[in-house]
Order: structure tokens, then sequence, then C-alpha cells
């Protein structure tokens, strides 16, 4: 009992340090008892959590090792979820079954701006002939919650549900940067900074610096530190409260753009995209 106990204050310590937690809504988290947190759920969400870590089937022993858990204890987790429908197994490797996309659809198709801001994203890849995406922050990691693919011999994928380091993308930046400034030593704090490229900061400082340029300026150009020959350019998207909703980008391949013509050609018409969809809200 005290060992669950002691799990719930450390998750509630933990979101107040990347400042994801509201202090008033915390102060509430913070009266969870043995009895209100449920550990076998805890550790069942975790098993999951472990897959998208990863993103490849994994053994036993690898689940185990990337859950902290026993085997055994792993073993009873994973053998709930294959009957459950949400892991396969082959009898040596476990892997996640699309039915774990049902946790996660569910939610983002309630989201009604992203219906409303589609046409218009779908208008902006028409116009530029690129992939245009919106995403919001969930933890240290972007969400993709819309998406309009160009239909170019080399385009930029994205699957809708889909998750990516939020220090290595444009739309993860815009999305940090505008977290309160007071927050921001706590997320740098916790996070790790696994260089994708040769491009990619690595330097806490360095990355802090980032996050206030792009406040100051209001977008984020990322320049092949997400993927080799990759250039992505974010904006802010937010409702007409001034409340953000998320992010909106556009991300070109290195042949078809250099800096300037991210600054220069896309960023003006990305900004145009995001004032009409706020402007659509309002109806």
């Amino acid at each position: 009992m005290g060992k669950t106990g002691s799990k719930s204050s450390v998750i509630v310590d933990s979101e107040k340090r990347l400042g994801t937690v509201d202090p008033e809504a915390s102060d509430d988290q913070d009266k969870l008892s043995s009895r209100d947190f449920v550990s076998s759920l805890s550790r069942g969400l975790s098993i999951l959590s472990s897959f998208s870590r990863t993103s490849r089937k994994m053994t036993l022993s690898e689940v185990a090792a990337e859950t902290e858990m026993s085997r055994a204890t792993a073993r009873r987790f994973l053998l709930t979820l294959v009957k459950e429908g949400y892991v396969v197994t082959d009898g040596k490797l476990f892997d996640l079954t699309p039915k774990v996309l049902d946790l996660g659809f569910s939610v983002l198709s309630k989201i009604g701006i992203w219906d409303r801001a589609r046409p218009f994203m779908e208008r902006l890849s028409d116009q530029t002939g690129e992939s245009c995406t919106a995403a919001i922050l969930d933890g240290l990691d972007v969400v993709y919650v819309a998406g309009v693919q160009a239909h170019n011999i080399i385009s930029v994928g994205i699957t809708i549900g889909s998750r990516q380091p939020a220090f290595y993308t444009a739309n993860g930046r815009v999305l940090l940067a505008a977290q309160p400034e007071e927050n921001w030593d706590g997320i740098i704090a916790n996070a790790r900074f696994v260089p994708l490229t040769a491009q990619s900061v690595t330097n806490k400082a360095e990355f802090r610096d980032i996050l206030a340029e792009v406040r100051e300026k209001g977008f984020s150009l990322v320049d092949q530190e997400l993927e080799d020959g990759l250039l992505s350019i974010a904006i802010p998207l937010k409702y007409r409260s001034g409340v953000l909703a998320g992010s909106i980008n556009i991300a070109v391949p290195s042949i078809r753009a250099t800096r300037e013509t991210m600054l220069e050609t896309y960023l003006p018409k990305l900004r145009e995209t995001a004032e009409q969809i706020q402007e659509s809200l309002a109806h």
C-alpha cells in the first residue's frame, strides 16, 4: 500500500516539474490516496507506452527492461493485453495491434477545430505543392492531429495520431515556446537531447535561447534537425480568444527549398492560413 501511494506522488511531482499540471488542479492530485491510485492500470499503460518509445517489436525481456518490471509481471500484463486484442505475439516477439489506435482517435476526432482547419490546410498544400500538418503537445512529444500530404515524387508523409520529439520539430518548438517561461527550465532539465542528425541541437542552454527566439518571432524554422534533407516551418494556431489550440507547419525537402525560401515564400502563406482558420472559428 505504501509503495502505491508514493507512486502517485511521484507522478504528480514529475508533472509539476515539467509544467504540465495546473497548480490549482495539482492540489487535488496531491491528495490522492492509495485507494484512488490503480497501480495495475498504471503498469498496463506503461507497457503500451514502451512500444511507442521503441517503435519496434520487443521480446518479453526487452519489455521488462523498458518498463522496469520483473519478467513474470511483464508477462502477465502482456498476456492480458494479448487477450484484450491490444497486443499480438508469435510466441517470442510482442507487438501492438491497430486496436490501440481506438484509444487516441476517438479523442482526436472530437476536436472540432481540426475539422475546420483541414480545408484551409488543403488549400495551402495545393498552393505550395508541399505537405502541411497540425499538431498538439503531449508531454515532450508532438502528436499530429491533422495533415495534408502533397503529391510529389518526394513528399513528407505524416500519419495522424503519430508522434515525434518536440525538441527537433518546428511544431514542437512553437508549442514549447508557448508554455509559461517559468516552466522552460523544468522542461529542459527533464529532457534527453538525443541527436537525430548532425544538425540536432544538444546543448540545453542553446535550446532555451531557441525557445526565446521562437516566442519573440512567432515562428520556428527547423533545418534538418529531425531528418536529413528536411526543412520545416511552423507557427502557433490560436482561437479568436488568443488561447493556443496547437500549431501548423509546412515541411519541404531541402532539394526544393532553402532557409530563405521558407521565410520569404512559405511563412507568409502559413500565417495567412492560420488567420483564415482562426476567422472561421467565429462562425
